[in-house]
């Protein structure tokens, strides 16, 4: 589809990398397709809706989305501003090293159960640093494995357990927050853009994705600020342009949840 740019960043036979950015233009679910391996898909800007069958996914950049081989879906983009995906494909015989058996299906075709789990913020400091690293062809095949790892790991990672109505309903409150990741958004008015009272929308929300929808969000704006870091020469100015009260306010956050501050990791990419 032309509304796509991929760039190839890692080919080694077992392990490949892409980065996929796509315009969005697609509001509305798009034709059905389907791939010819199984892809991870790490969504670092942006968001999108997955749609396989009656299950239906937001895509954003606290989640991993599996896109199991020839399985039938297709994506829509509710949200104008397209979106940006690592994509790892691994030799099937190292995927199934690496996933823990109780993900996959059962079956000779490769796939996982589920069609996305929650990382951490290790992860996400992974993918952003892998994706630095192969653009400047200094990554080691080592450093995707880890990310796989650790984004499929039952202490570092979190699948959601909820009936569909629940999951749905989290899935519009995501929806709000990504249509403006800079704006501070109360809890009154989240609720009253899906239409729940705010109690119940935090009971559903922390039963879903076991974290407070604070919490949730403020991942969201700081997985934003991990994506721009590379192209912003005054962090005080990021800070601000994602809604952060101050530079201490967002430094203070972001040492907080990626164990290291703003500018520290700045450094860290342009080093490597």
């Amino acid at each position: 589809m032309s509304q796509f740019t991929v760039k190839p960043l890692l080919d080694t036979g077992t392990v490949r990398v892409r980065d996929v950015v796509c315009g969005g233009e697609c509001r509305h679910r798009s034709e059905e397709e389907c791939t010819a391996a199984t892809h991870l898909v790490f969504p670092y800007r942006g968001v999108f809706v997955r749609h396989v069958g009656r299950n239906d996914a937001v895509a954003e950049a606290n989640q991993l989305l599996f896109f199991n081989e020839a399985e039938p879906y297709q994506v829509s983009h509710p949200v104008e501003g397209g979106d940006a995906c690592l994509d790892l494909v691994i030799e099937e015989g190292q995927l199934r090293e690496l996933a823990p058996k109780e993900q996959l299906r059962s079956g000779d075709v490769l796939g996982f159960r589920r069609q996305r789990r929650r990382i951490d913020p290790r992860a996400q400091a992974l993918v952003a640093l892998l994706r630095h690293s192969l653009s400047r062809n200094v990554a080691e095949t080592l450093e995707a494995e880890t990310l796989v790892r650790r984004s499929l790991g039952d202490r570092t990672s979190h699948v959601a357990g909820a009936s569909p109505g629940r999951q749905k309903l989290v899935d519009r409150a995501k929806l709000v927050l990504s249509s403006d990741l800079s704006r501070r958004w109360t809890l009154a008015e989240i609720a009253a853009e899906v239409g729940v009272s705010p109690v119940y929308l935090t009971q559903v929300f922390q039963q879903v994705e076991a974290m407070p929808l604070y919490r949730y969000h403020l991942r969201l704006r700081l997985a934003r600020a991990l994506d721009l870091l590379g192209r912003y020469d005054n962090l005080t100015t990021l800070g601000i342009d994602l809604g952060f009260s101050s530079h201490s306010h967002f430094s203070s956050a972001f040492r907080q949840v990626y164990g290291r501050t703003p500018a520290e990791f700045q450094r860290s990419i342009r080093v490597r």
